[in-house]
């Protein structure tokens, strides 16, 4: 990869601190329309994305309609903004005016057998305010993350993301971290969304589409005999908040490969009726099976 200038990593952290401080600053009625400009900027600025998501949703829902959808998207991730920014002045107070649970008993009974509980989320709703809320109104929990490619951006990220107790394992890492709360009877939240390289995934159907998979969250899964909640943050139009979401539990079997499809099997129930709340600006389906063409 070709390193990144240290004049850019400086820009873009001005830019990113000027949106993050007048978000936070702002009232909140103020922010929330503030964070929808924003998000339609980075449409207008970066049209690459809109053309990934049609492109996605061309060949995985056809059916739908496109341009609502990823509307919906980047409406989302003005969403994302609003409560990235607002993290510090989000307590135990008032946590409830942002999200409420639903299916808290599925998470306290995987909870409750012991060997800690792998939380399987996505890209989906607000996979930030998540962990973060969970920490308020329940307990804190790791989370997995990679690290962003610029420094500045990710330490005040991540400075955030632990303002409510959770930590933070870094993917370089992750398996040790990962068995270490998991043997302490914690959650860990990790992202199961995204394409992975050949080398670290199998492929499974995703929208009836071959993806390529990681495997790792089947494996540790298996190693560890932890128990598998599927957890999403979801946008309640009608409520004008989340619902954290917490799914009954997936049963493991220890086949990597049909654990990694299940799981895949549920993701697209769950981003089919919530689709544009999903990340299709994310190119999902680039690693394709040996001899295939590229989609992108």
């Amino acid at each position: 990869m070709k390193k990144r200038s240290g004049l850019r990593n400086w820009l873009e952290y001005a830019a990113a601190l000027i949106v993050v401080k007048s978000l936070e600053f702002s009232p909140l009625p103020v922010a929330a329309r503030l964070a929808r400009c924003y998000a339609g900027l980075l449409d207008r600025a970066l049209p690459r994305l809109r053309r990934v998501a049609v492109q996605n949703l061309a060949f995985a829902m056809p059916e739908a309609g496109r341009d609502a959808i990823v509307d919906g998207v980047f409406a989302s991730i003005g969403r994302l903004l609003l409560a990235i920014a607002k993290a510090p002045r989000i307590t135990r107070e008032n946590v409830g005016d942002w999200i409420r649970y639903e299916g808290y008993e599925n998470f306290k009974h995987a909870q409750a057998r012991g060997r800690g509980v792998l939380v399987a989320t996505a890209h989906l709703g607000n996979w930030e305010l998540s962990a973060y809320a969970h920490a308020l109104m329940s307990e804190p929990m790791h989370i997995v993350v990679r690290p962003l490619d610029n420094p500045l951006i990710d330490r005040l990220i991540a400075r955030r993301r632990k303002l409510s107790g959770n930590r933070i394992i870094e993917k370089k890492d992750y398996a040790r971290g990962i068995l270490k709360a998991l043997a302490a009877n914690e959650a860990v939240g990790i992202l199961i969304d995204q394409n992975a390289s050949l080398e670290q995934g199998v492929f499974v159907s995703f929208f009836g589409i071959p993806a390529c998979a990681g495997t790792g969250f089947a494996r540790l899964a298996a190693r560890s005999g932890a128990a598998v909640v599927p957890g999403y943050a979801l946008w309640s139009e009608s409520e004008r908040r989340y619902v954290l979401r917490f799914y009954p539990e997936i049963e493991m079997t220890g086949d990597a490969v049909a654990d990694t499809r299940r799981l895949h099997e549920h993701l697209e129930a769950v981003i089919r009726e919530y689709a544009g709340q999903w990340l299709w600006i994310h190119r999902r389906w680039k690693t394709r099976p040996p001899g295939e063409p590229g989609i992108y």
